[in-house]
């Protein structure tokens, strides 16, 4: 079974969704974040994605106290990103009941960093980043393009030990447009054995379905349950 993986964004410390990561394009979906982390526990869910969006833009975490408020109320396992760059921050996330965290720019600009933390939290704690827009892989909130593309990139940390993997198809993120469900098959088809977690697009409950179908370990989704346009019931039981 694809493990299935809903999505908190925050910016202001409410729960939020963009377009294509951008930031102008933002909607309120919840003003309570813990309160929605709350109903996807009772909806059957196990794993919450945290994205701090005020964090990605500013370079530092931002939203940890909302973050605190999720695990203190929840026993959803959560995996946070978002303005991870430094030891203080990835403590601070740790600190504030982060099961995981997503190394997304910072694995780009110090590898060496990541490879430290690596060894040092162990791979089980560390989900690598791969956000992508036509081939390469970008950073910081998506607002910039760096030169790695995503299948070099990817083997550079798989070969440092990395286990699980983020990827976003960034043109897909939020349009309910069906995720990029070939790029997740061609990364699997190259790493079997990474547990590749699928981001953007998805639309439907069918979406996920086929991503089952084509092998991909787990999937994250927002706007489409958010929009009502998922069948809950039909995912978790």
């Amino acid at each position: 079974m694809i493990e299935l993986i809903p999505a908190i964004d925050l910016i202001d410390g409410k729960c939020v969704r963009l377009t294509k990561g951008e930031y102008d394009s933002k909607k309120i979906y919840n003003e309570d974040p813990v309160a929605q982390a709350m109903e996807f526990e009772r909806l059957g869910f196990k794993r919450l994605h945290v994205v701090d969006l005020d964090g990605a833009k500013s370079k530092h975490i931002v939203n940890d106290t909302v973050l605190r408020g999720i695990t203190a109320n929840t026993g959803l396992t959560v995996d946070f990103g978002g303005g991870i760059k430094t030891e203080e921050d990835i403590e601070k996330a740790f600190a504030a009941g982060a099961s995981m965290v997503t190394l997304g720019s910072i694995a780009v600009t110090n590898p060496a960093l990541c490879e430290k933390w690596l060894k040092t939290y162990g791979a089980e704690k560390i989900i690598l980043g791969a956000d992508v827009r036509n081939g390469m892989i970008s950073i910081n909130g998506w607002k910039e393009d760096s030169a790695e593309e995503l299948i070099p990139f990817l083997k550079r940390y798989v070969d440092m030990g990395v286990r699980n993997v983020l990827c976003t198809e960034i043109s897909k993120d939020g349009t309910l447009a069906g995720p990029a469900t070939e790029l997740y098959r061609r990364i699997m088809t190259e790493y079997p054995s990474l547990h590749l977690i699928a981001s953007g697009g998805v639309s439907c409950n069918k979406d996920i379905v086929n991503l089952e179908a084509a092998g991909i370990p787990a999937v994250v989704f927002g706007k489409a349950y958010y929009e009502g346009r998922i069948r809950i019931n039909e995912l978790t039981n």
